[in-house]
Protein backbone atom coordinates (compact mmCIF):
# COMPACT_ATOMS: atom_id res chain seq x y z
CA UNK A 1 0.00 0.00 0.00
CA UNK A 2 1.29 3.32 -0.83
CA UNK A 3 2.57 5.43 2.50
CA UNK A 4 0.29 8.39 2.13
CA UNK A 5 -2.50 6.31 1.46
CA UNK A 6 -2.01 4.64 4.53
CA UNK A 7 -1.27 7.65 6.31
CA UNK A 8 -4.38 8.96 5.45
CA UNK A 9 -6.12 6.05 6.40
CA UNK A 10 -5.22 6.28 9.97
CA UNK A 11 -5.98 10.10 9.90
CA UNK A 12 -8.97 8.97 9.03
CA UNK A 13 -9.27 5.83 11.75
CA UNK A 14 -8.05 8.16 14.91
CA UNK A 15 -11.15 10.84 14.95
CA UNK A 16 -13.15 7.75 14.07
CA UNK A 17 -12.29 5.70 17.16
CA UNK A 18 -12.46 8.83 19.25
CA UNK A 19 -16.20 9.26 18.77
CA UNK A 20 -17.06 5.72 19.13
CA UNK A 21 -15.28 5.60 22.30
CA UNK A 22 -17.54 8.95 22.93
CA UNK A 23 -20.66 6.83 21.57
CA UNK A 24 -20.17 3.39 23.45
CA UNK A 25 -20.21 2.37 27.13
CA UNK A 26 -22.83 1.38 29.83
CA UNK A 27 -25.05 4.36 28.91
CA UNK A 28 -24.67 4.08 25.11
CA UNK A 29 -25.36 7.16 23.16
CA UNK A 30 -26.98 7.79 19.74
CA UNK A 31 -25.38 9.97 16.64
CA UNK A 32 -27.76 12.23 17.52
CA UNK A 33 -26.75 12.75 21.26
CA UNK A 34 -22.90 12.76 19.80
CA UNK A 35 -23.76 15.54 17.58
CA UNK A 36 -25.81 18.16 19.68
CA UNK A 37 -24.92 17.61 22.56
CA UNK A 38 -28.01 19.16 24.27
CA UNK A 39 -28.70 16.58 26.95
CA UNK A 40 -27.20 17.08 30.18
CA UNK A 41 -26.54 13.54 30.45
CA UNK A 42 -24.70 13.14 26.92
CA UNK A 43 -22.83 16.20 28.00
CA UNK A 44 -21.97 15.14 31.16
CA UNK A 45 -20.90 11.27 29.46
CA UNK A 46 -18.88 12.74 26.72
CA UNK A 47 -17.18 15.84 27.72
CA UNK A 48 -15.74 15.04 31.31
CA UNK A 49 -15.85 11.22 31.42
CA UNK A 50 -15.31 9.73 27.85
CA UNK A 51 -13.39 12.05 25.62
CA UNK A 52 -10.95 13.14 28.36
CA UNK A 53 -10.42 9.16 28.85
CA UNK A 54 -10.05 8.70 25.39
CA UNK A 55 -7.76 11.57 24.59
CA UNK A 56 -5.78 9.93 27.67
CA UNK A 57 -5.73 6.30 25.57
CA UNK A 58 -4.83 8.21 22.68
CA UNK A 59 -1.92 9.86 23.87
CA UNK A 60 -0.52 7.03 25.81
CA UNK A 61 -0.76 4.72 22.56
CA UNK A 62 0.94 7.44 20.58
CA UNK A 63 3.85 7.75 22.77
CA UNK A 64 3.99 4.18 23.21
CA UNK A 65 4.14 3.25 19.76
CA UNK A 66 6.53 5.86 19.04
CA UNK A 67 8.82 4.86 21.64
CA UNK A 68 9.06 1.49 20.78
CA UNK A 69 9.78 2.52 17.04
CA UNK A 70 12.43 4.48 18.60
CA UNK A 71 13.63 1.50 20.47
CA UNK A 72 13.87 -1.13 17.94
CA UNK A 73 16.45 1.36 15.63
CA UNK A 74 18.26 2.31 18.62
CA UNK A 75 19.14 -1.26 19.88
CA UNK A 76 18.55 -2.80 16.81
CA UNK A 77 16.57 -5.51 17.86
CA UNK A 78 13.02 -6.46 16.47
CA UNK A 79 11.93 -7.73 20.34
CA UNK A 80 12.76 -4.43 21.78
CA UNK A 81 9.75 -2.24 23.29
CA UNK A 82 9.49 0.38 25.54
CA UNK A 83 9.72 -1.52 28.56
CA UNK A 84 12.95 -3.33 27.74
CA UNK A 85 15.09 -1.12 29.53
CA UNK A 86 13.61 -0.85 32.89
CA UNK A 87 11.96 2.49 32.66
CA UNK A 88 8.66 0.69 33.61
CA UNK A 89 10.10 -0.79 36.31
CA UNK A 90 11.00 2.37 38.10
CA UNK A 91 7.74 3.51 37.49
CA UNK A 92 5.78 0.95 38.80
CA UNK A 93 8.10 0.97 42.34
CA UNK A 94 6.98 4.65 42.76
CA UNK A 95 3.62 4.20 42.02
CA UNK A 96 2.79 0.85 44.20
CA UNK A 97 4.90 2.34 47.15
CA UNK A 98 2.65 5.84 46.58
CA UNK A 99 -0.82 3.39 46.79
CA UNK A 100 0.77 1.72 49.98
CA UNK A 101 0.87 5.06 51.53
CA UNK A 102 -2.63 6.24 50.45
CA UNK A 103 -1.70 8.32 47.72
CA UNK A 104 -3.40 9.15 44.42
CA UNK A 105 -4.14 11.34 41.95
CA UNK A 106 -1.53 14.05 40.70
CA UNK A 107 0.73 12.18 43.73
CA UNK A 108 0.67 9.33 42.20
CA UNK A 109 1.25 9.90 38.85
CA UNK A 110 4.42 12.06 39.87
CA UNK A 111 5.98 9.96 41.87
CA UNK A 112 5.68 7.23 38.90
CA UNK A 113 7.24 10.07 36.78
CA UNK A 114 10.08 10.39 38.85
CA UNK A 115 10.47 6.83 39.61
CA UNK A 116 10.78 6.15 35.59
CA UNK A 117 13.23 9.23 35.54
CA UNK A 118 14.77 7.83 37.95
CA UNK A 119 15.40 4.08 36.22
CA UNK A 120 16.13 5.89 32.84
CA UNK A 121 19.36 7.79 34.62
CA UNK A 122 20.61 4.80 36.73
CA UNK A 123 20.37 2.84 33.12
CA UNK A 124 22.19 5.16 31.13
CA UNK A 125 24.71 5.92 33.65
CA UNK A 126 25.08 1.91 34.19
CA UNK A 127 25.37 1.65 30.29
CA UNK A 128 27.93 4.30 29.97
CA UNK A 129 30.06 3.48 32.32
CA UNK A 130 34.05 3.94 31.95
CA UNK A 131 34.49 2.49 28.37
CA UNK A 132 32.23 2.58 25.39
CA UNK A 133 28.24 3.22 25.19
CA UNK A 134 27.46 0.11 23.22
CA UNK A 135 24.09 -1.50 22.15
CA UNK A 136 24.41 -4.74 23.80
CA UNK A 137 25.67 -3.22 26.61
CA UNK A 138 22.64 -1.08 27.06
CA UNK A 139 20.04 -3.94 26.10
CA UNK A 140 21.96 -5.91 28.71
CA UNK A 141 22.16 -2.97 31.51
CA UNK A 142 18.23 -2.48 31.04
CA UNK A 143 17.15 -6.12 31.17
CA UNK A 144 19.10 -6.52 34.66
CA UNK A 145 18.20 -3.32 35.44
CA UNK A 146 14.28 -4.01 34.65
CA UNK A 147 14.84 -8.37 36.53
CA UNK A 148 16.05 -5.66 39.71
CA UNK A 149 12.56 -3.97 39.61
CA UNK A 150 10.54 -6.69 38.49
CA UNK A 151 11.85 -8.31 41.99
CA UNK A 152 11.20 -5.11 44.24
CA UNK A 153 7.62 -5.26 42.56
CA UNK A 154 7.26 -8.70 44.01
CA UNK A 155 8.05 -8.13 47.02
CA UNK A 156 5.74 -5.30 47.29
CA UNK A 157 2.79 -7.45 46.35
CA UNK A 158 3.83 -9.75 48.95
CA UNK A 159 3.82 -7.34 51.71
CA UNK A 160 1.10 -5.44 50.74
CA UNK A 161 -2.17 -5.36 52.51
CA UNK A 162 -4.83 -7.29 50.76
CA UNK A 163 -7.45 -4.16 50.54
CA UNK A 164 -4.77 -2.36 48.22
CA UNK A 165 -3.82 -5.31 45.77
CA UNK A 166 -6.47 -4.73 43.42
CA UNK A 167 -5.88 -1.08 42.82
CA UNK A 168 -1.89 -2.43 42.49
CA UNK A 169 -2.26 -5.12 40.11
CA UNK A 170 -5.06 -2.70 37.86
CA UNK A 171 -2.11 -0.06 37.70
CA UNK A 172 0.58 -3.13 36.47
CA UNK A 173 -2.00 -4.33 34.20
CA UNK A 174 -2.55 -0.87 32.65
CA UNK A 175 -5.58 1.49 34.38
CA UNK A 176 -6.99 4.41 32.53
CA UNK A 177 -10.09 4.39 35.45
CA UNK A 178 -8.68 7.61 36.41
CA UNK A 179 -6.65 9.39 34.25
CA UNK A 180 -5.03 12.71 34.57
CA UNK A 181 -6.22 15.73 32.16
CA UNK A 182 -4.95 14.68 28.77
CA UNK A 183 -3.56 18.10 27.48
CA UNK A 184 -0.47 17.37 28.80
CA UNK A 185 0.10 13.90 27.21
CA UNK A 186 -1.16 14.98 23.69
CA UNK A 187 1.37 18.09 24.17
CA UNK A 188 3.77 15.09 25.01
CA UNK A 189 2.88 12.91 22.60
CA UNK A 190 3.06 16.02 19.86
CA UNK A 191 6.34 17.24 21.21
CA UNK A 192 8.07 13.73 20.99
CA UNK A 193 6.84 13.32 17.35
CA UNK A 194 8.09 16.95 16.23
CA UNK A 195 12.10 16.08 18.15
CA UNK A 196 11.51 12.61 15.96
CA UNK A 197 10.54 13.72 12.46
CA UNK A 198 13.85 15.65 11.86
CA UNK A 199 15.76 12.61 12.99
CA UNK A 200 13.54 10.41 10.43
CA UNK A 201 16.51 10.53 7.53
CA UNK A 202 19.44 9.38 10.04
CA UNK A 203 17.04 6.38 11.52
CA UNK A 204 16.35 5.22 7.85
CA UNK A 205 20.27 4.81 7.80
CA UNK A 206 20.82 3.76 11.67
CA UNK A 207 18.74 0.83 10.52
CA UNK A 208 20.89 -0.61 8.03
CA UNK A 209 23.78 -0.52 10.77
CA UNK A 210 26.18 1.75 12.66
CA UNK A 211 28.78 0.90 10.24
CA UNK A 212 26.66 2.40 7.19
CA UNK A 213 25.44 5.38 9.15
CA UNK A 214 29.01 6.22 10.22
CA UNK A 215 30.14 6.18 6.40
CA UNK A 216 27.02 8.33 5.89
CA UNK A 217 28.21 11.09 7.70
CA UNK A 218 25.44 10.36 10.59
CA UNK A 219 26.91 11.29 14.13
CA UNK A 220 26.14 8.39 15.54
CA UNK A 221 26.75 8.59 19.47
CA UNK A 222 24.84 11.80 18.92
CA UNK A 223 21.75 9.73 17.53
CA UNK A 224 21.84 6.89 19.96
CA UNK A 225 22.08 9.20 22.97
CA UNK A 226 19.06 11.49 21.34
CA UNK A 227 17.14 8.33 21.17
CA UNK A 228 17.86 7.11 24.20
CA UNK A 229 16.56 9.93 26.18
CA UNK A 230 13.78 10.74 24.03
CA UNK A 231 11.96 7.44 23.78
CA UNK A 232 13.00 6.78 27.39
CA UNK A 233 10.70 10.49 27.97
CA UNK A 234 8.30 9.05 25.81
CA UNK A 235 7.77 6.04 27.92
CA UNK A 236 7.85 7.70 31.53
CA UNK A 237 5.08 10.26 30.29
CA UNK A 238 2.88 6.94 29.01
CA UNK A 239 3.45 4.99 32.18
CA UNK A 240 2.56 7.74 34.25
CA UNK A 241 -0.76 8.27 32.50
CA UNK A 242 -1.90 4.89 32.25
CA UNK A 243 0.08 2.02 34.22
CA UNK A 244 2.06 -0.25 32.66
CA UNK A 245 0.14 -1.24 29.11
CA UNK A 246 2.70 -3.91 26.98
CA UNK A 247 2.30 -4.85 23.40
CA UNK A 248 1.42 -1.72 22.00
CA UNK A 249 5.17 -0.49 21.85
CA UNK A 250 6.03 -4.03 20.59
CA UNK A 251 3.74 -5.12 17.63
CA UNK A 252 2.13 -1.17 15.79
CA UNK A 253 5.72 -0.57 14.55
CA UNK A 254 6.27 -4.22 12.63
CA UNK A 255 2.19 -3.56 12.07
CA UNK A 256 2.69 -0.67 10.06
CA UNK A 257 6.10 -2.07 8.68
CA UNK A 258 4.18 -5.19 7.32
CA UNK A 259 1.45 -2.67 5.63
CA UNK A 260 4.44 -0.67 3.88
CA UNK A 261 5.61 2.02 5.86
CA UNK A 262 9.27 1.63 6.57
CA UNK A 263 10.37 4.89 5.66
CA UNK A 264 10.95 6.68 9.36
CA UNK A 265 9.22 9.91 7.73
CA UNK A 266 5.69 7.84 7.48
CA UNK A 267 6.21 5.27 10.13
CA UNK A 268 6.91 7.74 13.11
CA UNK A 269 3.75 9.70 12.55
CA UNK A 270 1.97 6.41 11.69
CA UNK A 271 2.67 4.89 14.95
CA UNK A 272 1.55 7.83 16.94
CA UNK A 273 -1.55 7.55 14.70
CA UNK A 274 -1.90 3.98 15.16
CA UNK A 275 -0.28 2.80 18.62
CA UNK A 276 -3.21 5.59 19.84
CA UNK A 277 -6.38 4.28 18.11
CA UNK A 278 -5.04 0.92 19.00
CA UNK A 279 -5.68 1.65 22.73
CA UNK A 280 -8.30 3.68 22.49
CA UNK A 281 -10.62 0.80 20.66
CA UNK A 282 -8.90 -1.56 23.48
CA UNK A 283 -10.16 0.91 26.41
CA UNK A 284 -13.22 1.00 24.95
CA UNK A 285 -13.69 -2.45 25.01
CA UNK A 286 -12.33 -2.51 28.42
CA UNK A 287 -14.50 -0.33 30.17
CA UNK A 288 -17.53 -1.93 28.06
CA UNK A 289 -17.10 -6.00 27.62
CA UNK A 290 -18.35 -6.39 30.92
CA UNK A 291 -19.99 -3.39 32.28
CA UNK A 292 -20.33 -1.39 34.52
CA UNK A 293 -16.80 -3.81 35.98
CA UNK A 294 -13.74 -2.36 34.18
CA UNK A 295 -11.14 -4.74 32.77
CA UNK A 296 -7.12 -4.06 32.23
CA UNK A 297 -6.65 -2.50 29.22
CA UNK A 298 -3.63 -4.02 28.70
CA UNK A 299 -5.10 -7.58 28.72
CA UNK A 300 -7.25 -5.98 25.81
CA UNK A 301 -4.18 -5.02 24.32
CA UNK A 302 -2.87 -8.51 24.30
CA UNK A 303 -6.01 -9.82 22.81
CA UNK A 304 -6.43 -7.51 20.20
CA UNK A 305 -2.71 -7.16 18.98
CA UNK A 306 -1.24 -10.28 18.82
CA UNK A 307 -3.72 -12.34 17.02
CA UNK A 308 -3.68 -9.20 14.37
CA UNK A 309 0.05 -9.04 14.26
CA UNK A 310 0.42 -13.04 13.64
CA UNK A 311 -2.41 -13.14 10.80
CA UNK A 312 -0.10 -10.17 9.02
CA UNK A 313 2.87 -11.54 9.68
CA UNK A 314 1.85 -15.28 8.23
CA UNK A 315 0.44 -13.44 5.32
CA UNK A 316 3.40 -11.33 3.93
CA UNK A 317 5.18 -14.67 4.46
CA UNK A 318 7.70 -13.82 7.84
CA UNK A 319 9.39 -11.07 6.83
CA UNK A 320 9.67 -8.53 9.34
Amino acid sequence: MNPRTSLGLLLVAAPCCLLLAAAVGSTPLGLGALLQGSDPLARTLIFELRLPRALAAFATGGMLALAGALMQVLLRNPLADPYVLGISGGAAVAALLSLMAGLGGLLLAGNAFLGALASMLLVFGLAHGRGAWTTTRLLLTGVVVAAGWGALVSLILAVAPERGLHGMLFWLMGDLSQPPSPGWGLLACGLGLLLCLPLARDLNVLARGELAASALGVAVPRLRLLLYFIASLLTAGAVTIAGSIGFVGLIVPHLLRLTGLRDHRHLLPGCVLAGGSLLVLADTLARSLVAPQQLPVGVITALLGVPLFLYLLNRRGGGL
